[in-house]
C-alpha cells in the first residue's frame, strides 16, 4: 500500500487529504499533524531525517520524495545553461588511476572528485528502486522542471554504468549495494531508468565534476602511471618483485660500468 500510495497516477491534493483528516479526525486535524504522519509513514525515503516544519509545502505524498532528499533553498546548486557529458564509465576511469571511496552524505547528490578520488554516497537498489525513482523523474519533469536534482544525478550514474563489469566494480567499492542479487539486471535498471527523460540542462557542480574527470582521463602521464601501478604493483609480492628487479638491474649496470673502467 505504502508504494502504491507514492505513485503519482494515484495522487489527491495533499489539501483533500487534509481535509478528509479534519472530518475524521477533527481533535486531532492540522496541517503540521498530517504532514508529520506522512513523515512518518514514508520515512525509509528520509535520508535527511528532517522533521515536518509548518513552512514546508507540498502538494502530495510524491511530493514527498524529493522534499526529504534535495537540498535545502539556500543550498541548492544552480543550473547552467549546457549539456556536459561524462565521457568514461567507472571501470574507465578506474584505469586511467581515478580513485573511488563511499562516503557518508545524507544526500546521494553529494558526489565530488578531490585530488584523483570521485567520492560518492551509497545507493541501494531494491524493489522499490525502479518505481520510486520513475515517478520522482517523472514530477521533476512536470514541476521541477528546473530542479531535476535525481534527472541530472541518474544521468550521471548511467554515464558510469554502461555494463556488468562496471556495476561489479562499483558493487566492490560498496558505492552500489545491490538487494536485486543480479548485477546485470542492476545494470539494465539504471540504464534504463533515463529513457524517455528530457535532460535541459545540468546543475553546475556536475558541470565542473565532468570537466574535471574528463580531464583527468585525457592526461597521458594519469593513464600511463595507473598502467604502471596496475602491471608492477597491484599486490604487495608484485611490487617487492619489481623492486627487486630493478636492484638487481641497477647492480648489474654498477658492476658492468665497474668492469669498462678497470
Amino acid at each position: 500500500i505504502r508504494l502504491d500510495l507514492l505513485l503519482l497516477e494515484n495522487q489527491l491534493q495533499f489539501f483533500v487529504i487534509e481535509r478528509l483528516h479534519h472530518l475524521a479526525f477533527p481533535s486531532l486535524s492540522d496541517y503540521n499533524g498530517l504532514l508529520e504522519l506522512s513523515y512518518n509513514y514514508f520515512g525509509h525515503f528520509n535520508m535527511q531525517s528532517l522533521q515536518a516544519l509548518p513552512n514546508v509545502k507540498i502538494e502530495h505524498f510524491t511530493d514527498l520524495l524529493p522534499t526529504f532528499q534535495i537540498p535545502p533553498l539556500e543550498k541548492q546548486q544552480k543550473k547552467g545553461n549546457q549539456q556536459n557529458d561524462l565521457l568514461n564509465t567507472a571501470t574507465q576511469l578506474h584505469e586511467a588511476g581515478v580513485k573511488f571511496e563511499v562516503v557518508t552524505s545524507e544526500r546521494r547528490f553529494d558526489i565530488k572528485f578531490e585530488k584523483g578520488v570521485l567520492k560518492i554516497p551509497p545507493l541501494k537498489l531494491d524493489n522499490w528502486t525502479e518505481v520510486v525513482t520513475r515517478n520522482i523523474m517523472a514530477l521533476e519533469q512536470t514541476r521541477y522542471i528546473k530542479d531535476t536534482y535525481f534527472t541530472d544525478y541518474l544521468f550521471l550514474m548511467d554515464s558510469l554504468i554502461n555494463t556488468r563489469k562496471d556495476v561489479d566494480f562499483l558493487c566492490g567499492k560498496q558505492i552500489l549495494v545491490n538487494y536485486l542479487g543480479d548485477n546485470s539486471a542492476a545494470n539494465s535498471m539504471i540504464n534504463n531508468l533515463n529513457k524517455g527523460i528530457e535532460w535541459i540542462a545540468v546543475r553546475n557542480d556536475y558541470i565542473d565534476l565532468y570537466n574535471k574527470l574528463n580531464s583527468f582521463y585525457e592526461n597521458h602521464w594519469h593513464r600511463r602511471q595507473a598502467t604502471l601501478k596496475r602491471e608492477y604493483f597491484s599486490t604487495p609480492w608484485r611490487g617487492a618483485s619489481t623492486l627487486a628487479a630493478i636492484v638487481l638491474l641497477v647492480l648489474t649496470f654498477i658492476q658492468t660500468a665497474c668492469s669498462i673502467f678497470k
